[in-house]
């Protein structure tokens, strides 16, 4: 593949000694998961990844500390997606905006199942479209079906989470997906084709999931995917490598063309890593 300066959208930093995990919901890492901004700082170096869209671990809640302290430390490296308290004040929220946060995560999967439709969402949503932050979603397949119009009424702009689709068994008519899908035709979202491992089996070479796939980037078109590795794999029995994620793209992206794009030119556009991404020569 022709060298690029590809951007990593979805890692999170794990740093339990120096940012101890907070009480409440969400997953508490095991010690082995550990993955310090400077343990990902030289996995991205070593796979010639110039920068990544970093995003709040459940396991740490409202405690954006280190993803903000990863951001510190290398300004020109990453970006955040942050979990914000929806009663946070207007200068929390322009303190994270210039720290370099770009958007607000809604894990209600496994956090909160109720982040959208809650008290104060609607207005929470709205803050979050004036500041013109993405609204990331991570949700199975009933939420999706209810958070779609949710987020359509508040013209937010939403990035999907892992395909869309948490449950391949239940077929691709399942009517979460096929809200996803809509709101890909919309041109309202950008689609993360990232964490593969999470719902196929990486020795099928992820076969459930190759019409799910192919189904979003229809839906979204080309220009709306990006990739992100997941890294550092996370309650994943038998564990997963970051080679192992960049190839998994492969699979659903057959020119090298259209790798360039989701590797490095969509996410450059969309969350402002700089001209320098898409036309920088970062080693693959």
């Amino acid at each position: 593949m022709t060298d690029l300066a590809i951007v990593d959208t979805h890692a999170h930093i794990i740093d339990p000694t120096r940012f101890p995990f907070v009480d409440g919901p969400g997953y508490k890492p095991k010690a082995e998961e550990a993955g310090t901004r400077e343990m990902f700082s030289a996995v991205l170096d070593a796979h010639g990844v110039r920068h990544a869209l970093l995003v709040q671990l459940s396991g740490y809640g409202y405690d954006n500390g280190a993803i903000l302290d990863a951001i510190a430390h290398h300004p020109q490296k990453f970006k955040a997606i942050a979990v914000v308290d929806p009663e946070s004040s207007e200068r929390t929220l322009e303190d994270l905006a210039a720290r370099g946060v770009v958007g607000v995560r809604f894990n209600l999967a496994s956090y909160r199942g109720d982040a959208l439709r809650g008290e104060g969402a609607e207005r929470h949503l709205a803050r979050i479209k004036a500041l013109g932050w993405y609204a990331q979603v991570f949700a199975n397949d009933m939420q999706w079906a209810e958070a779609v119009p949710i987020l359509r009424r508040s013209g937010v702009r939403v990035l999907v989470d892992h395909f869309g689709v948490n449950a391949p068994g239940l077929g691709l008519n399942q009517p979460g997906f096929q809200a996803v899908l809509g709101l890909g035709r919309e041109g309202r979202a950008a689609v993360k084709l990232s964490a593969p491992f999470r719902v196929a089996s990486a020795e099928t070479g992820f076969a459930e999931l190759r019409p799910f796939a192919e189904a979003v980037i229809a839906a979204f078109g080309i220009e709306n995917c990006i990739w992100g590795s997941d890294w550092p794999f996370v309650n994943v029995p038998g564990g997963f490598t970051y080679d192992a994620a960049l190839r998994a793209l492969d699979r659903w992206l057959a020119s090298e063309e259209e790798r360039a794009q989701v590797l490095a030119r969509n996410p450059a556009r969309l969350f402002g890593f700089g001209k320098e991404i898409a036309h920088g020569n970062a080693r693959r």
